[in-house]
């Protein structure tokens, strides 16, 4: 087969990786990639978005399955692009229509969508600049500390969890009236605050049947402790040592199977990944969010535990027949560490050169922010490079990964250095 994967970060590098191992592939393209993705296959000079560009080069390379690693061309429908096109329409796209995507584009869709189907959630109220003030007497009304969720796509940064009411409500007013995160924002999600300790779980669907992928839990904040800002992801885990059989039962139960079976019954042809962001509420699983695609950086320690070949399980999607398959699970641990640009996630300076990569010994890395500038490797955004190892125990792979991340050099580079400490 000939696959064209789309995105260029440590997500899209783990899949590119896990892709070119099936003997079911010819050759796989990815657009735009970085500079590991090139090691996996050939980087096209493709944006994401560019739907025309994609479908060109889709008829010119004769490509049998386009493969969408972030959530922002699936919200804006490229799926539904390719089933318009007469000459794309009978070519798989993995990952859902622009309406199943809006799991993810509208966190109000969501919300609403878990409360029809009894899908266990925070209580919450949506509210826009036509009841602003409505919303800031909402907030009034509850207790410390306040979630506050931008409706749209922020880069996943549109989550802010504010300590006391005076700054919720300043946020609040800075993300509806004052357009903090641009259109992401013009409507806001406050929800009470749920007590407990997040982890994620995944699943691919072709709409009818699922399979439940090893489960993980990230790390968002970028200080150590669970300090400072929120990130897209400073490192994750996997398998989860607090979501035991008896907890992943309530989640199947209570969470992915009602989702699944709602999905078909609002005739919202769902296909590919649907990531499950959950809080552990005393032993009892809550949905904080939906992606319509893998978790970054929870892909780079579920996929290397995933035993499966990748491209087989994406073509019984595509056919429909996905029933016929089980997941196989490696049941060593994988743990991942995130090297970050100084500055991040405010701002911060590319293109400093990357050394020492070549001296990492038994751990798998993967590029996110990197590429390739007169043939040196150099830093281009600002989550660089993930770190990933597989060991017998926690402990086992933290220590080759952190071992091999202080191999990895370059101006500024920060990690955090106790990823897994609360596990």
């Amino acid at each position: 087969m000939q696959i064209l994967l789309l995105g260029s970060g440590g997500r899209e590098h783990a899949l590119a990786w896990k892709i070119v191992q099936s003997p079911l592939l010819n050759k796989l393209y990815i657009a735009p990639g970085n500079a590991g993705t090139s090691l996996c296959g050939e980087n096209v000079p493709l944006t994401v978005n560019d739907f025309t560009g994609i479908r060109q080069f889709v008829l010119e390379k004769g490509i049998d399955m386009l493969v969408v690693g972030p959530e922002d061309p699936l919200v804006k429908g490229i799926h539904d692009f390719f089933l318009a096109d007469p000459a794309l329409h009978k070519i798989p796209v993995i990952g859902p229509l622009a309406n199943a995507a809006r799991l993810e584009g509208s966190k109000d869709f969501a919300k609403q969508f878990m409360v029809r189907y009894g899908i266990p959630t925070a209580a919450y109220k949506t509210f826009d600049v036509s009841n602003l003030e409505e919303g800031l007497t909402f907030i009034h009304s509850l207790k410390p500390p306040y979630v506050l969720k931008a409706d749209g796509l922020a880069a996943g940064k549109g989550v802010v969890i504010c300590h006391s009411e005076e700054a919720a409500l300043q946020e609040f007013t800075a993300m509806v009236r004052d357009a903090k995160f641009g259109q992401a924002s013009a409507r806001v999600v406050v929800e009470e605050f749920l007590s407990g300790i997040e982890c994620s779980s995944f699943i691919i669907t072709d709409g009818n049947s699922y399979l439940v992928l090893p489960e993980a839990k990230d790390y968002k904040k970028i200080g150590e402790g669970d300090t400072g800002p929120n990130t897209g992801g400073m490192g994750s885990v996997s398998p989860v040592p607090f979501a035991g059989k008896s907890f992943l039962k309530k989640v199947e139960d209570r969470i992915i199977r009602p989702t699944v079976e709602g999905l078909k019954k609002e005739g919202l042809d769902y296909i590919g990944f649907i990531f499950f962001g959950l809080m552990n509420v005393k032993g009892d699983p809550y949905v904080i969010e939906y992606n319509c695609r893998l978790g970054d950086p929870e892909t780079e320690s579920v996929i290397p535990r995933i035993n499966n070949d990748f491209i087989e399980l994406m073509k019984a999607v595509a056919e429909r027949r996905l029933g016929e398959f089980c997941i196989h699970t490696d049941p060593r641990v994988c743990t991942t560490v995130m090297l970050v640009s100084k500055g991040y996630p405010d701002a911060y300076e590319k293109g400093k050169p990357i050394k020492g990569e070549s001296n990492v010994r038994g751990s798998l890395v993967f590029h996110a922010g990197t590429t390739l500038k007169q043939g040196k490797l150099v830093t281009n955004g600002g989550r660089v490079i993930a770190v990933t190892s597989l060991g017998d125990s926690m402990n086992q792979a933290l220590a080759l990964t952190y071992g091999n991340a202080e191999k990895i050099e370059f101006e500024g580079r920060y990690f955090r250095r106790d990823i897994g400490f609360d596990l």
